[in-house]
């Protein structure tokens, strides 16, 4: 981990279906920290979803919102944020994260994501003839992202409460670094 960082926050990237919602939730819980989910604040801040963000106005729009979020996120302090699964696939994103949150990134396989996420029509990136090899296809092309997080930890076969845990304690240990 770099020098100079002052970790106040934790960030949890990864794709959708890694478990970001659920985690997030219960680590924030254990740390006694505010849990925020990035898409949740920009359908709040617009009244609008991200479904319809995406069909109205394009990916590119919602990619501009998401800055926008992570740039006020920078000004929070004990809070567990989950991210969009491509917020840190701009680079500004992920170095603004860093600056004041340790950058965990929950990572599964494509068919346990598929296995995850395949009944929610939520999901605007799932909208495709083959939503499988779309899946595998965004994976690759966010991978290097993911990996510049601080810790990477495979959730496919742990539960939401030991994966909770470990994030939690990954962030402790963290802290613990700084002093």
């Amino acid at each position: 981990m770099q020098n100079g960082r002052h970790l106040v926050n934790l960030a949890l990237i990864g794709f959708m279906g890694t478990g970001k919602t659920s985690v997030g939730r219960l680590a924030a819980e254990q740390l006694h920290f505010e849990y925020l989910d990035t898409d949740e604040l920009i359908q709040t801040h617009t009244g609008r979803t991200i479904a319809d963000i995406f069909k109205t106005d394009g990916e590119a729009a919602f990619r501009a919102l998401e800055k926008k979020v992570v740039a006020e996120l920078a000004n929070r302090n004990k809070t567990v944020v989950s991210t969009g699964g491509g917020l840190p696939a701009n680079a500004e994103n992920l170095a603004s994260l860093k600056t004041h949150a340790l950058v965990v990134c929950l990572w599964a396989s494509p068919e346990k994501i598929w296995e995850r996420v395949r009944n929610q029509s939520h999901r605007p990136l799932l909208h495709d003839p083959d939503p499988q090899k779309k899946i595998r296809e965004l994976l690759a092309v966010r991978e290097p992202f993911y990996k510049q997080a601080d810790v990477l930890m495979n959730t496919d076969i742990r539960t939401v409460r030991e994966m909770a845990q470990q994030v939690a304690h990954q962030f402790r240990i963290a802290v613990a670094g700084q002093k």
